[in-house]
């Protein structure tokens, strides 16, 4: 792997390193949701949703689109879905076989 590959994917593991990230993701792989849903459904304010949504956009791991007057976000693509999906199926293997 050549070192900008490398720090890419650096890059994006860190962008997957914060707790209130990845709960944003857990909703988003369900279905895409604006940014007052998101808040609701995590207890959090709009204000540090969307603050984490701008760095998730950023990063490329979500995609918005408008809809009327309502801004709507998503999973960016399906890497991202699978990445999801098979880092939590990975965690909660792990926490199965060791009792946690």
């Amino acid at each position: 792997m050549d070192p900008p590959t490398a720090r890419a994917m650096a890059r994006t593991f860190r962008a997957l390193a914060h707790p209130t990230r990845v709960r944003i993701l857990a909703v988003l792989a369900q279905e895409e949701q604006c940014v007052g849903a998101l808040a609701s459904q995590l207890g959090m304010n709009v204000s540090a949703v969307s603050h984490q949504l701008r760095y998730l956009l950023q990063m490329r791991l979500v995609r918005r689109r408008r809809q009327g007057k309502r801004v709507l976000y998503a999973l960016d693509d399906d890497h991202i879905r699978d990445l999801f999906r098979d880092v939590l199926e990975h965690v909660l293997e792990n926490r199965d076989e060791s009792g946690e």
